[in-house]
This record gives C-alpha cells, structure tokens and sequence, in this order.
C-alpha cells in the first residue's frame, strides 16, 4: 500500500524495485498487496518479473467484493489481478475488508463459496482468507461462518481491544488459523508521530530500540502473531524493521519492557485525537480534500506542538494556496469518504473539528501574506 511515490502521486519504480530487491536479499519472502491499492499490483508484478523472484516469495493480494454484482464478476476481476501480478496462482488471496457475516452470506448468494473451491482445485488460490476491520462480535462471527485458512486483522499495542483485538488474534489461533498483522504501526503513527514524552519512555527503557521496533517487538512478542506486514518505503525503514527482526521470537520483551506499554499508550491516547491511518481507503475526494494529511497534521498538533502541525497542515493541503487548495474547508459533506473509511471514522465531523484548529480566526489573513511572497 505504501510503495514510494514521486510528487504526482505515481509511484517511485526505482526505489521501489530497491526496496524489494533489498528486502529479499534479507529474507523477507511475504509480500501483500490489493486490487485497490493504486499502482501496487501492477508494479509489483513488474519488479518480480523483471528480476524472476515471483517463486521466491509468497503472494498475497485481495478481492475487492465491493465490485462484485454477479458471479461473472469474481473471474473478472481475478483474471485482471493475475495478469498485473504477471502470475499463475495466488500463494495468498483475501476477501478484502469484509467485516460482518452478513457480507459474507450476501456473496455465497452470489456462488462464491464453489468459485474458491474451483480455484483451489486448479491451483490458482492456494490458501484463502479474509481481511478484518470491524466490531469484534463480527470478527468472531466470520470465523465460524467458512473454513478460512489464514486470517488478517489490524492489531498494534494502541489498538489492543480495537476491531478484532486481542481476543480476535486468540479465538483465531485457537482454530487453528495463521494471522496475519496489518497497521502494525498504525500508518506510521508509532514509528515517526509519538510525542515526546512516549520517545523519552521507549529510549530510557532501551536505547538500541527505534520506535518502530518497539511497536514491532511488541507484536513478535506474541506466539499467536503469524506475519507481521509493515508498509515499509524507504531503504532506511527497511534495514531499520529488518535488524529489529533479528531474533524477534515470543518472549523477547523483558519484563521492563513489556511494562513501558502502558505508560506510553496512556500517553498516546492524550494526544491521538482522530484515528486515521493514513490507509487512503476514504480517497481520492470528489472535492479534493486531503483527508488523510488534514487529520495527520491535526494529530500532529497536539502530538508534536501546534507549529509543527500547522507546518504539515499548510504542506499536505496547499492551504496557503487559497483559490486551490486540498484543505478540509472544501468539505461538501457528500459522505463517499465515510462509506469507505475501514476506521468507521465520521470523516465530516473530524474535518470541521480539525478545520476550527488549524485555520483560526487569523488564519486566511497571515496565508494571503504567505502566498504574495
């Protein structure tokens, strides 16, 4: 989902054939991607054709069952996936963000259960599972309603008891089901966005510890934790997550370390006001509203200081740019965004909130001086 990605968005071939070209040198040999993840299947297909690695990894990518009205619709699609993944099989396929049973039955309406069936028969799927953001009783629900063989849940050490949770990741090992961790630094948020008191936790704990390997570690921690997945796009995140790796088994927390959670997430939960991942889902806007960077640089005013989130406000929105700008002042309230959001966030709200602070009263003025400048 987080491949690099230049100034117009695209994404950063280059560097992204680097990163993964790197990241199997080192061993990393799980590789997960979507339908909807702009770019990503396409590209990656490029690079593991380019470089013949596709045996050397295993290949997870996702069905959008959003799009699909008719039985017809899930070969279409599938076929789409495997030709911009330059593959025969998937190693790995999900039902993408399904999160009610209900949705589930409505799609063996549709004779999806014989379709699985079919290409598993063939070879074209080896194992399948389903993707998870939603009310835990829902979570527990789809582990009966279908005999998965993996599942994929968000889980971090600030969304403990969110989604499926902890008891999620326990009822799901219990049946016996490899899970897979997404979010595991929620977008970010708990490698490069802690406040300061919660860096000076971690760092007086263990110094030797980047704050992403603290989240990392609490998750390898875990014997139900099967595969950890961190949207990584730069070479030094890459060999960061990768030495942490290193004999990241259960049981590596001390007992001082496992203790510092608590204090930090008590800390964080100060500060972390709208929990956006920054995953994009809600986008792109029919307004063009940054939605995803309007809430990362309000979070990042109470997180960091205000000024630091002002900066990153006026940077991801051009609100100093006053007849176009990205900012949440051009909120329509049409609701596409909230339909799409897998935090279930009341995107319109959070952006009048976030608005009223980082666009005070003398905020248009001071911007009409920036931009004559």
């Amino acid at each position: 989902m987080r491949f690099p990605r230049g100034l117009n968005t695209r994404i950063d071939l280059d560097k992204t054939e680097e990163l993964i070209l790197t990241a199997l040198e080192a061993g990393v040999n799980y590789f997960d991607t979507a339908y909807t993840y702009g770019g990503s299947e396409v590209t990656l297909g490029e690079i593991l054709a380019k470089n013949q690695a596709r045996e050397k990894i295993f290949l997870a990518t996702k069905l959008p069952y959003r799009q699909c009205q008719v039985y017809e619709d899930f070969d279409r699609l599938f076929k789409v996936q495997l030709e911009r993944l330059n593959s025969d099989y998937f190693d790995y396929y999900l039902i993408h963000n399904i999160s009610a049973s209900n949705l589930w039955e409505n799609l063996c309406e549709l004779g999806i259960e014989r379709w699985i069936a079919e290409k598993k028969a063939n070879g074209q799927i080896r194992q399948i599972g389903f993707s998870f953001h939603g009310p835990q009783n829902n979570f527990l629900d789809l582990l009966d309603a279908y005999k998965w063989d993996f599942c994929q849940i968000q889980y971090n050490y600030l969304n403990e008891n969110y989604q499926a949770g902890r008891l999620g990741l326990q009822k799901a090992h219990e049946k016996g089901l490899p899970v897979i961790i997404m979010e595991p630094l929620l977008g970010g948020k708990l490698a490069n966005g802690l406040p300061r008191p919660s860096q000076k936790l971690f760092y007086e704990t263990n110094p030797s510890l980047s704050s992403a390997a603290w989240a990392l570690r609490w998750l390898w921690d875990q014997p139900e934790v099967t595969v950890v997945l961190s949207g990584m796009n730069s070479l030094e995140q890459l060999i960061d997550n990768i030495s942490s790796a290193e004999g990241a088994l259960p049981g590596v927390l001390t007992e001082k370390e496992a203790a510092v959670y608590t204090a930090v997430v008590a800390d964080l939960q100060k500060t972390y006001k709208i929990p956006c991942t920054g995953c994009n889902y809600c986008m792109p806007c029919p307004h063009k509203v940054n939605i995803p960077g309007c809430f990362a640089a309000y979070n990042a005013s109470y997180a960091t200081g205000f000024v630091t989130g002002m900066q990153q406000y006026i940077t991801s929105t051009g609100a100093n740019h006053l007849k176009k700008d990205y900012s949440g002042r051009n909120c329509m309230q049409c609701g596409k965004c909230e339909k799409a959001c897998p935090q279930h966030i009341g995107i319109i709200k959070s952006l009048q909130t976030a608005t009223r602070r980082m666009e005070p009263f003398w905020f248009k003025a001071l911007m009409k001086i920036v931009s004559k400048k």
